[in-house]
């Protein structure tokens, strides 16, 4: 990464949109693979577990992208990549970066082994913390800071199966990057 240049395929040019696709990938037992992570500019900041995912590289499908970043981050070579679930439109700020990105999120299936991070970016090894395999009922009761932020609202519909045959809109309004950023703030009092 020279003269401040983003790593290939990690931003967008100046006015567009950077494409990414992630994935839920879960367990026989129906548990979801989180990644936990933090912005490396402000360490001390309130971190979040995120699904895999990252940017589509030039000629990549987004299920080629999906099972790229899934071993890249988390070190699943043997999973079974399903159809696109989800897609949202999003913009955030990341390591000094500001994105601007459409996200394709597909369902997968694997064994539940998770070999740990096999290709990770600079700014990823610097961000990214521990994996957990979480219930659904974990995220329900703790309800962490997630990556889609309307993961546990559309999750249980994903594990029962009930997909639709286009991929639902979970672009966060307002209210729900709201909500995101007020579970990062201390409680008052």
């Amino acid at each position: 990464m020279e003269n401040g240049e983003l790593p290939n395929g990690f931003g967008a040019s100046p006015g567009s949109r950077r494409r990414a696709a992630r994935v839920v990938v879960l367990d026989p037992l129906d548990r979801i693979l989180l990644i936990n992570a933090s912005d490396p500019l402000h360490r001390n900041g309130p971190g979040w577990w995120e699904i895999p995912g990252g940017g589509i590289d030039h000629g990549e499908s987004t299920e080629e992208a999906a099972r790229r970043e899934l071993w890249e981050e988390a070190g699943i070579a043997e999973a079974e990549i399903g159809p696109c679930v989800w897609f949202q439109r999003v913009q955030f700020s990341f390591g000094g970066w500001h994105f601007d990105q459409d996200e394709w999120v597909h369902i997968a299936r694997c064994e539940g082994v998770a070999e740990g991070p096999q290709g990770l970016e600079a700014l990823e090894v610097l961000a990214f913390g521990e994996q957990r395999w979480w219930t659904l009922e974990d995220l329900l009761e703790h309800q962490p800071r997630t990556i889609p932020y309307r993961m546990a609202e559309f999750l249980p519909h994903v594990i029962g199966g009930q997909f639709a045959g286009d991929p639902i809109d979970i672009t966060p309004d307002e209210h729900h990057v709201a909500r995101w950023h007020e579970q990062a703030s201390p409680p008052k009092g």
